[in-house]
């Protein structure tokens, strides 16, 4: 019996020691990635609705009043722009499936990006707007790179995604009822409570029920991250299952070092990285965006969709649509003297990864499935702002005077290390995370021992 009873008080002491180390672990990557979690969130959120807000916001630029009579032509709305704008350069125009829809011209003003709107109709020049001042791409860099740009914030911002992925993990397992609880305080707040009780159950029951959703939001965004995106894109292009190794109408696959994302817009992810092909000047007379817009028609190319322009007498057409509907994603290189279609891939094309991704990405940005997709980006949004809202005062109502509050490290030795190797491990899948726990621990055995004040502080 009293072997019995010391095994059982060992076990206890066991699991304690692991909780008590998991939530150090949850706590500080709490403390230090909570802000910029809201951020992502709030951003996120917003550029969720980037149809709506845009439509909205720029229903002067982007819509006509009439749509009565036949439609110019792309050439003959280009030449309006060039009217209007002596010396433009025309990078690439923007065609979209509504009748009322503006045709987007992508130009160079006084060397900054600018969009160009016109009246298909009339041919009347709407106005412009500077690219870096749309409200969706401001937000769009606040979620990726902070606004202040830069590698840098862009790594942060990932190393904030990934942690985030931890938060959840750690948190689940704070969560896990142990003993015989009530469904009360673990898949239903106690509303009635007060103090820490309530705010705790503000935390951990919506943490609950959205863990998943989060998994899966945070997941699918990692595709276009720095290191870990990068990491993806080698294991898809290795495996075959991104984008085809090569797909072709015409002509023997190109040796080309620059790849589709650096030359054209609307790129759809699993087609960033096609190597761009090169036009073979025959001494035709190069065709223009018409002619471009005329085989997109005739390959089925679905709208909306993008012409971005040669770059230089060897470059070559590039059509592109990161469509709504996945499925009807295409990128197309087309050679800007002869017509031919030198590359032509669709989402039937992707290989299971491509596919996965491509359809990841959709719901990730609220394009899946319509508004219900949207309507479920932002419950989670918020959800996730609320977690950090209420960890924040969760944390206030515990923290004492001079202390950060963080919780008891009297844990057994081998438990701390046995967790530490398990968060490397998460580390070696994302390498930011791993970086930055070495640096804590070095941190931690180099620095913070040595100062008293400080140790004493981070408890």
């Amino acid at each position: 019996m009293e072997k019995k009873t010391k095994q059982e008080k060992e076990k206890n002491q066991t699991r304690n020691g692991l909780y008590q180390t998991m939530w150090r672990w949850h706590f500080y990557a709490g403390i230090i990635f909570a802000p910029f979690l809201i951020i992502l969130a709030f951003s996120g959120a917003v550029y969720l609705f980037k149809p709506q807000i845009e439509s909205y916001i720029y229903q002067d630029l982007h819509y006509v009043e009439e749509t009565q009579g036949t439609r110019l032509s792309v050439n003959a709305q280009a030449e309006k722009v060039r009217e209007a704008y002596p010396g433009v350069s025309i990078s690439g125009v923007s065609i979209f499936d509504q009748e009322e829809r503006t045709t987007k011209f992508s130009t160079m003003l006084d060397g900054k990006p600018v969009s160009v709107f016109v009246d298909a109709y009339s041919g009347q020049v709407m106005g412009d707007l500077p690219v870096e001042k749309e409200l969706m791409t401001i937000f769009k860099k606040l979620h990726s790179e902070l606004i202040v740009g830069g590698t840098v914030a862009n790594r942060f911002v990932e190393l904030a995604a990934c942690w985030a992925i931890i938060l959840i993990l750690t948190g689940l397992y704070i969560w896990w009822p142990r003993n015989r609880a009530s469904i009360w305080g673990t898949v239903l707040p106690r509303l009635r409570s007060k103090g820490r009780v309530f705010w705790r159950d503000m935390h951990a029951v919506p943490a609950f029920w959205l863990s998943l959703g989060l998994l899966v939001l945070i997941l699918t965004g990692l595709p276009w991250s720095g290191v870990m995106g990068e990491q993806i894109n080698r294991v898809a292009t290795a495996t075959n299952t991104g984008y085809p190794a090569f797909s072709f109408s015409f002509g023997p696959k190109p040796e080309s070092v620059t790849v589709t994302k650096d030359v054209a817009e609307n790129v759809p992810w699993a087609a960033e990285n096609v190597p761009v092909p090169s036009s073979v000047n025959n001494q035709y007379v190069p065709l223009t965006l018409n002619d471009a817009a005329g085989i997109a028609e005739m390959k089925g190319i679905q709208k909306p969709y993008t012409i971005s322009s040669p770059q230089g007498e060897s470059g070559v057409f590039t059509i592109a649509t990161s469509h709504s509907r996945p499925f009807d994603n295409a990128t197309l290189h087309v050679d800007q003297y002869s017509g031919a279609v030198l590359t032509d891939v669709r989402y039937a094309d992707y290989g299971v990864m491509g596919k996965a991704i491509t359809l990841g990405i959709a719901l990730h940005e609220g394009k899946l499935f319509g508004l219900t997709n949207q309507l479920l980006g932002l419950i989670l949004c918020i959800g996730l702002i609320g977690m950090m809202v209420s960890s924040f005062v969760m944390w206030r109502k515990r923290k004492p005077e001079n202390g950060l509050g963080a919780p008891g490290r009297n844990v057994d030795i081998k438990t701390k290390r046995a967790v530490t190797i398990i968060m490397l491990l998460l580390g070696l899948i994302m390498p930011l995370v791993g970086i930055s726990i070495i640096v804590v621990l070095l941190l931690d055995k180099l620095v913070f021992v040595r100062i008293k004040r400080l140790k004493a502080w981070l408890g």
